[in-house]
């Protein structure tokens, strides 16, 4: 949908994902310092990380299965308000109970990826204003933009310690200013969702399913990207700065110097997926590109100074994230327009449910020994993953991959725009 609204609805959508990501970037960094600092332990700090996780899975999958009822932009306008609440209940909160509450009904994201109602909102909204062609594209440029700006927003968790060497501001209260500015950018975002059209959904009267004759793929999906959700938990962002705390000595300003650049690798990498999936294929470069990442995670505990450690973390970044606007492309690619919202939620909810007990349990295992088992078992968890998706899709290719190659029998639904 080459249109002037079309143009104009991606570089909103772009806008408010960078806003997003920058918030997240610092957020993820400063949670376990956070919590540290108001003399929670690890396994306190998983726990949290858990229960934000749990809570954005069960939000994502219920805006999933109802989003194709109403317009996408109120929907989006009603996760900022959601947002504000959540950084505003974080700066607040007396004790770890409150805290809990928010973090299961906020949209704090202790990832370093995207876990939130905002992200099968947002997806749909992008492919409904691109063409198949350019879909790919498109969320190569919504995964670069996010890396991007989450990679700056790393940098900007060393803020509270600065405030407090130049301001004499109390460390904890300038953690609290930030989860403060955590609000205020989802003022900023609610202000880009506004000049979005405002798309009526389908009248009421007409009977819709969220998932229809895509379902079989879009659940199969789905237990797959669980395993790989459950092995990312283990080494969300959050845990990996905590490890790094633990066994290294890292501060927080040093750990976000660190996803700083570990994140414009990240979106470097984004920058090789259009190309490289043209040549070889969408599945196949999730697969490819994801294993040998994953191989430098599991070495990682085994490095024997903290150099080798930066340096195997910046090879996996180099390689770990170029499937992610793949999978985007390919799961809107082989489901059907009316489906995109719920096929959306439903394989991204498993980064949200299926990774929701991995923080606590790599907080458990933390808590015992500071070597990082958790860094291992998600390098074979994700082996495992790869492997099973190239059996299970490795020849169901989305229709623009299958007309190149002539091969009818393996075009997804019939689609329109």
């Amino acid at each position: 949908m080459d249109t002037p609204i079309g143009r104009q609805t991606v570089r909103r959508l772009l806008a408010a994902k960078a806003l997003r990501a920058f918030a997240d970037g610092y957020v993820a960094l400063l949670l376990p310092a956070y919590l540290l600092e108001r003399g929670f332990t690890p396994l306190a700090v998983g726990i949290v990380a858990t229960t934000t996780l749990a809570g954005s899975g069960l939000a994502t999958l219920a805006i999933g299965w109802v989003a194709h009822r109403f317009a996408y932009r109120d929907l989006l306008l009603a996760a900022c308000a959601l947002m504000a609440a959540t950084g505003i209940g974080f700066a607040l909160a007396p004790d770890f109970a409150p805290l809990l509450v928010v973090a299961f009904v906020g949209t704090l994201n202790p990832s370093s990826g995207d876990v939130s109602v905002f992200l099968p909102l947002e997806h749909a909204s992008l492919s409904r204003a691109t063409d198949d062609r350019d879909r790919t594209r498109a969320f190569a440029r919504y995964s670069l933009v996010g890396a991007l700006a989450a990679a700056t927003g790393s940098l900007a968790a060393g803020t509270p310690a600065l405030l407090a060497r130049v301001a004499g501001m109390d460390l904890g209260t300038g953690y609290q200013a930030m989860f403060v500015l955590y609000a205020v950018v989802a003022l900023g975002a609610a202000a880009l969702y506004r000049g979005l059209p405002r798309i009526e959904p389908q009248p009421a009267g007409r009977p819709q399913a969220a998932l229809g004759p895509s379902r079989s793929r879009v659940h199969a999906l789905a237990a797959l990207f669980s395993v790989d959700a459950f092995a990312g938990g283990l080494i969300v962002q959050s845990m990996l700065a905590l490890w790094l705390y633990r066994a290294h000595g890292l501060t927080a300003a040093a750990a976000g110097t660190l996803f700083f650049w570990t994140g414009i690798l990240s979106a470097a990498s984004f920058l090789a997926a259009v190309p490289v999936s043209r040549r070889i294929g969408l599945v196949n470069t999730m697969v490819f590109t994801h294993i040998p990442s994953s191989v430098c995670l599991i070495l990682v505990p085994f490095a024997s100074s903290l150099p080798a450690v930066v340096a195997l973390l910046l090879v996996r970044s180099a390689l770990s994230q170029i499937d992610v606007p793949t999978r985007s492309s390919y799961v809107m690619a082989i489901v059907t327009p009316a489906e995109r919202p719920a096929a959306a939620s439903v394989t991204t909810v498993p980064r949200s449910l299926a990774a929701a007990a991995s923080p606590f349990l790599a907080g458990y295992l933390l808590g015992l020994s500071v070597f990082g088992w958790p860094l291992i078992a998600a390098g074979v968890l994700k082996i495992g993953y790869d492997l099973a998706l190239l059996a299970m899709f490795g020849k169901v290719r989305p229709p623009e991959e299958a007309s190149a190659n002539g091969d009818a029998a393996a075009l997804g639904p019939a689609r329109g725009k």
